[in-house]
């Protein structure tokens, strides 16, 4: 316990100064707790102090608590401020503490530390850990064709097409016999049972459509299969949250390894997340749950709203107690209109319930904003045709900047419902690089479509060759065939105007062409002299290798290492020799890598100028792209092969299997994503982003760029979920109305200063139905009236809550190179050759398990 500080001195040296409910809010610590938290009310801080206050003042280990946020850069950020306003802590009383085994992440990063954590495991010893695969990883199991055969064959099918068009028709309402469409359908299904604890089994019970009862013989499959994966099994995210629900059902002392539970935007929980919050906080009942149900984004993606809007019910059920309830209701963020046009908003949508018994939302909050500011922050364009309302939000767009209202053009962001073939947002960034000003929008398009993407995969063709496919060709990969022309046209552009670069590429391709000769002739020698590439090697062996007629230089030194030789003797008297095949491929593999390649393609000049410009902040945007594609190489060559060997590219496998298979998959799933944990948006460019992305963000000046979307009907598996598990919900038939009132809520409430909205008229021209009646009631400022003088130059302030630098990978890599520091922890660039697991966090593992040995084994004595 903390002696010379208290938490008002803390509060004070950091300049915080709660109001009434966050400071309520922040002391409660016993009992369950129900925090409603609005657009910019300030729930991270309250979290970060109330976590500070349970570890500082109330002597709560920093181990007893488990921090739920639902992105790891939330995670980050708490992380990070914890060690911040400890670290004071520490400076003051001369009491350390440890925050390293404090669970702090999203949901399923905490899963995967129950499941490797002996605090849970019944017999308190390290579980085998299942390998996790992530999203892509799911898809290109299930994709596989080995794999999707035999899913679909205990289903009954013995024709994959047939069992294509029955997946898409049942799952996706289209009746396509594409396999790729198939897995995308299934994988949604999937994850859905699995979130809703479906047992397929007793799911069949419930169901005589006999297309339905297939899919969850699917399932079981999957589910089964992947549990013998070797090692020790799989799970993909929703498998692993489930199997984690499983270990703490196996053990009553799981209810007591964690004091305090707090979860973050609990609203975009799921049923499984919910069961296992409830379980995790049964021993103590200390249960702290902080959302906005107006902000639910995901259903989508399994959440159920309900979680949040039926706490204080389900707490009594499952806890039997109720929570209590701390509104926290003042908007920091926004000026007064804004805050004001957003609740008039949210209010305009009838949310009783069919019986009038409540709401569908949690109705009675008092949003207000902390602004005094009155003057006008929220504009609408002229009402006028597209073209005409894209040219005069652009023009205020060229005055907000050239007035310096904003520090900065990606403090200006447009929001869009959705962005791959949008029309309004192709037409607002065509005119808004018509007017001079850039944008960045990886997800308006295919991310590889974008310049960096095509430069480097183009040059990666000419390296390695364009892979050759023989029809017929289906509508995506007759697409994807002229993406690879236009790839390889404009690299050899790139190279026509760099003669470096052009010599480089050729004397890539003869390195390529040496090691392919050196294998066909170590092949025609083996089968000459009758090896089979399974017979153990031998220093004899080696020997006659190297001296092979035709090797090339390189293998025979390679053939003659001195350490080779050295390990070959080691291996044949350990009675464990290496196999013909090893040595063969060690002779003929490249000394770099697809991630070697990227890096050294980096070095000239096309490359090297999107550097130059990041280093000076005058536009970050094309390094953002590339750090995202050194991520996509870095993970083929985890999920492939990590080195290039002579085999590999013999029958052009690897441009097959890079070309014609991973790109492919990423192409056809329009793959893209960037998300910096310090400065997500490019310096220099306009970003536009989905509503989806921009949830949890902020911005000085907001564009609602299309203020219009379907209230589409419930997807079929949200339908086929609530039958087979009996569980209720929103109306079925309000669900699109419900989910567009609340994306269209957040969009509303990222604006700081002012927020944008189109009007648009004409043939074909709809806006949604409320943001319609508040454009045509008349009381709007439009852009023409709007006095720019009103609006406020953009702070610098932000949520920053400290960052803790370390001296060997922050300060000394620094010191060792500004432009390495700059990519990798700016930028993410993923470094060559790093993919191993880090030495220390082994040994410490190691030497943890030892310990719990020892003690296991002097219990026995």
């Amino acid at each position: 316990m903390a002696k010379s500080v208290t938490l008002k001195d803390l509060w004070a040296e950091f300049d915080f100064k709660p109001n009434k409910n966050q400071e309520e809010a922040i002391l409660q610590v016993d009992g369950p707790l129900f925090l409603t938290a609005g657009p910019g009310s300030g729930k991270t801080k309250v979290l970060l102090w109330r976590t500070l206050n349970l570890i500082v003042f109330h002597g709560v280990e920093p181990e007893r608590i488990f921090l739920s946020t639902f992105t790891e850069k939330a995670a980050h950020q708490l992380r990070e401020g914890l060690k911040t306003l400890l670290s004071v802590v520490t400076n003051r009383t001369r009491q350390p503490f440890d925050l390293a085994k404090m669970s702090v992440g999203t949901v399923h990063s905490i899963c995967q530390r129950i499941l490797s954590d002996r605090r849970f495991s019944p017999d308190s010893k390290r579980p085998r850990t299942p390998r996790l695969f992530d999203e892509l990883e799911q898809y290109f199991y299930l994709y596989k064709p080995s794999n999707w055969n035999r899913i679909l064959e205990a289903s009954g099918f013995a024709d994959q097409e047939a069992c294509n068009h029955m997946v898409n028709l049942t799952i996706g309402r289209e009746d396509k016999g594409s396999r790729h469409v198939a897995v995308t359908n299934a994988i949604t299904f999937f994850n859905r049972l699995s979130e809703e604890c479906v047992d397929p089994i007793e799911a069949k019970k419930k169901t005589r459509d006999p297309d339905i009862r297939r899919l969850l013989d699917m399932y079981r499959c999957y589910s089964r299969d992947l549990s013998m994966e070797k090692p020790f099994g799989a799970v993909d995210f929703s498998l692993l949250q489930q199997k984690a629900l499983d270990i703490l059902n196996q053990n009553h002392a799981a209810e007591h390894v964690y004091e305090h539970v707090i979860v973050d935007e609990y609203q975009d929980t799921n049923t499984v997340q919910e069961l296992l919050f409830f379980k995790l906080a049964r021993g103590n009942r200390n249960i702290c749950i902080v959302g906005d149900d107006d902000q639910a984004l995901y259903r989508f993606r399994g959440a159920t709203v309900e979680n949040l809007v039926e706490f204080e019910q389900r707490c009594k059920t499952y806890l039997g107690v109720k929570p209590k309830r701390i509104g926290l209701d003042t908007n920091y963020r926004s000026r007064q209109l804004i805050v004001k046009h957003y609740t008039d908003f949210i209010n305009r949508c009838n949310w009783r319930r069919e019986d009038g018994k409540g709401y569908h939302r949690v109705h009675d909050k008092k949003i207000r904003a902390h602004s005094s500011d009155g003057k006008p922050s929220v504009v609408a364009s002229t009402p006028g045709p597209p073209e005409d309302v894209f040219s005069e939000i652009v023009g205020l767009v060229k005055k907000i900047i050239r007035q310096k209202k904003v520090a900065d053009p990606n403090q200006i962001a447009f929001l869009f419902p959705s962005l791959k073939g949008n029309a309004k947002a192709k037409g607002f960034k065509e005119a808004l690089e018509g007017a001079g000003l850039k944008v960045y929008a990886p997800r308006a398009g295919r991310f590889l479509e974008l310049d960096e993407a095509e430069a480097i995969f183009g040059l990666f063709m000419l390296v390695f060759g364009k892979p050759k496919s023989e029809g017929p060709f289906s509508q995506d990969l007759m697409k994807y065939h002229q993406w690879m022309k236009d790839c390889t046209d404009f690299a050899d552009g790139i190279a026509a105007k760099d003669k470096q670069l052009k010599g480089f590429i050729a004397d890539k391709r003869r390195e390529l062409e040496l090691v392919r000769k050196d294998y066909e002739v170590i092949k025609a020698f083996v089968k000459r002299d009758r090896w089979s590439d399974e017979m153990p090697f031998t220093s004899d062996m080696r020997r006659r290798l190297a001296e092979a007629p035709g090797l090339s230089f390189r293998a025979k030194k390679a053939l003659n290492s001195k350490y080779l030789q050295m390990v070959i003797e080691q291996r044949m008297k350990e009675k464990d020799p290496f196999k013909l095949k090893y040595i063969v491929n060690r002779a003929t593999s490249l000394d770099w890598s697809v991630l070697d390649l990227f890096y050294q393609l980096n070095a000239f000049k096309y490359f090297r100028d999107f550097y130059d410009a990041a280093e000076v902040d005058k536009d970050e945007g094309p390094l953002c792209n590339l750090g995202i594609i050194t991520g996509y190489l870095a993970r083929f060559m985890d999920q492939f092969v990590p080195i290039i060997t002579a085999s590999y590219l013999d029958d052009e496998k690897l441009q097959k299997q890079f070309f014609l298979s991973y790109i492919y998959a990423l192409y056809r799933r329009e793959e893209s994503e960037f998300e910096d944990q310090d400065d997500p948006f490019p310096k220099g460019r306009i970003p536009f982003l989905t509503i989806h992305q921009a949830k949890g963000l902020e911005f000085p000046v907001v564009v609602l760029g299309n203020p219009r979307k379907r209230n589409w009907e419930a997807s079929e598996t949200e339908k086929i979920a609530r039958a087979l598990t009996g569980r209720g919900g929103e109306p079925i038939e309000r669900i699109g109305e419900f989910d567009n009132m609340r994306m269209f809520y957040v969009a509303l409430s990222r604006p700081k200063n002012l927020l944008v909205i189109p009007h648009f008229r004409g043939t074909g021209q709809v806006t949604s139905p409320p943001l319609k009646q508040m454009l045509d009631e008349g009381d709007m400022l439009r852009i023409p009236e709007f006095d720019l003088r009103t609006l406020p130059e953009a702070d610098h302030d932000s949520e920053d809550l400290g960052k803790n630098y370390s001296y060997t990978s922050d300060y000394l890599l620094y010191k060792k190179c500004p432009r390495q520091y700059m990519i990798f922890r700016k930028y993410g660039f993923v470094p060559s050759r790093s993919q191993t697991m880090f030495f220390g966090s082994l040994v410490h593992e190691t030497i943890e398990d030892l310990h719990h040995l020892f003690i296991e084994n002097r219990g026995k004595s």
